[in-house]
């Protein structure tokens, strides 16, 4: 009998596991597939084919109770995905919001009332299983289950509310719900292992590149040890000059392992995009910030000169210390390498970390007179594997800084103009200490 309470104790527990991490754990994708053409296409559809099934539905096959002005409605919804807000960051939380909105209005919501109106006639019996299915291609499965229930509820209660004598009454036949059933459970189904099967391809792909980053380690400390054999030698019988030489390149040779060694750190942490502990701690922003600076392995002292350190006001936020410090980290570094990229010499100043409040949340900013990021890769460069600079670099470590800052309902952006640097902005919710 123990065995077996075992064997139902662990049951539980995996299942237990598993939900949490299918349904909260799991990041959460409001616009699958996410680009400014798609997302236009889509508006575009939207737009003209509600006024194209108008036409349809009122002369080549008239269908009762269809409606000019919700028509219309519908189509100027479609046309709200050519915002701005969509083209220039379609990953922001504003922009999932807008997008979730209207694929509600569009598709549950408006597609079951419609249904209810005309009591379930074919055509909208068949336009709402192709809805179930369009719907869970568009969004996460999870907001999809959502939306879908929350249409069908609202959609009901509207016709309720304007349910007149001159309305039939519903006699919707059986095999009707079965139809549905079965085009919303097909849906369901495609959406979750769509999901999972996306999540599994990332988390392989990002897996072998931590073993590969890991394998590193051992090489670098063989040269980490040859900088202090240098270091030791140049303690010996030997000219100043010399010697100043040798404990510089030692220096130099020990400051690239620490470097290396860095961004072995921030790609084992890219392994883990989707799984980045939750253990959060009060973090004080300027002393992050200023510990981050003072420990960057810099390639030389210009280097260093050309960082200023700016505090508009302290903030006090919650957050994984360790993982922010890479955040920062990584950041800096790609300041850095487009500074050293630009055609003028960097000087002090030219990179500035700036850490204050704005409109009642906390802001650090990393600005740098660098190169700059094209207008058309500016909306792609938190995606997985996207890198501005050609042979260099995994294209993972801004989607890590943009993973990290979620985890804490923050919100990053860039702003920028090729040829004049880039500003890459972090807004994150403040926290008050009880000594506040």
């Amino acid at each position: 009998m123990s065995l077996d309470r075992l064997r139902v104790h662990s049951a539980k527990a995996w299942i237990w596991h598993w939900l949490l991490g299918e349904l909260v754990h799991a990041p959460m994708e409001p616009i699958l597939h996410p680009s400014t053409t798609r997302l236009r296409w889509a508006g575009f559809s939207v737009f003209f084919g509600n006024l194209l099934f108008y036409g349809i539905w009122k002369v080549v096959v008239p269908q009762p109770y269809e409606s000019l002005f919700l028509r219309i409605v519908a189509a100027c919804s479609g046309a709200l995905l050519f915002l701005p807000l969509l083209s220039r960051d379609n990953s922001s939380y504003r922009g999932a919001w807008l997008y979730s909105i209207v694929c509600w209005l569009v598709m549950p919501v408006f597609f079951f009332w419609m249904y209810w109106m005309n009591g379930g006639n074919p055509v909208w019996l068949a336009s709402v299983s192709a809805m179930f299915l369009i719907y869970y291609h568009m969004t996460d499965w999870r907001l999809a289950t959502l939306g879908s229930t929350a249409g069908i509820l609202i959609s009901w209660l509207a016709y309720m509310g304007q349910r007149t004598p001159e309305l039939p009454g519903l006699n919707i036949p059986l095999e009707n719900h079965f139809v549905l059933g079965f085009a919303w459970g097909t849906a369901f189904l495609l959406g979750f292992s769509s999901a999972n099967l996306r999540r599994t391809r990332l988390i392989n792909t990002l897996s072998t590149m931590a073993v590969m980053a890991h394998e590193l380690r051992t090489p670098l400390a063989t040269v980490d040890l040859l900088g202090d054999v240098l270091r030791n030698q140049a303690q010996h019988d030997m000219p100043d000059h010399k010697r100043k030489k040798i404990e510089d390149l030692a220096t130099r040779l020990q400051n690239l392992v620490r470097s290396m060694n860095r961004q072995i750190d921030t790609q084992i942490s890219n392994a883990q995009l989707l799984r980045l502990p939750h253990e959060k701690s009060s973090v004080h922003a300027a002393e992050l910030v200023q510990e981050v600076v003072a420990n960057h392995p810099y390639r030389s002292s210009r280097e260093r000169d050309c960082v200023d350190v700016f505090i508009q006001q302290d903030f006090c936020f919650m957050g994984s210390r360790a993982l922010f410090s890479q955040m920062l980290g990584n950041l800096i570094k790609n300041a850095l390498h487009s500074l050293a990229a630009s055609s003028h010499a960097s000087g002090p100043g030219d990179l500035r970390i700036t850490v204050g409040v704005y409109r009642g949340k906390g802001r650090l900013a990393v600005a740098d007179k660098g190169l700059g990021i094209p207008h058309e890769h500016q909306q792609l460069i938190f995606e997985p594997f996207f890198s501005t600079q050609t042979g260099v670099g995994s294209g993972l470590g801004l989607t890590f800084c943009k993973n990290v800052v979620e985890t804490v309902k923050g919100q990053i952006s860039v702003h920028s103009e090729p040829g004049e640097g880039a500003v890459f902005v972090i807004d994150l919710p403040l926290h008050v200490t009880p000594a506040a």
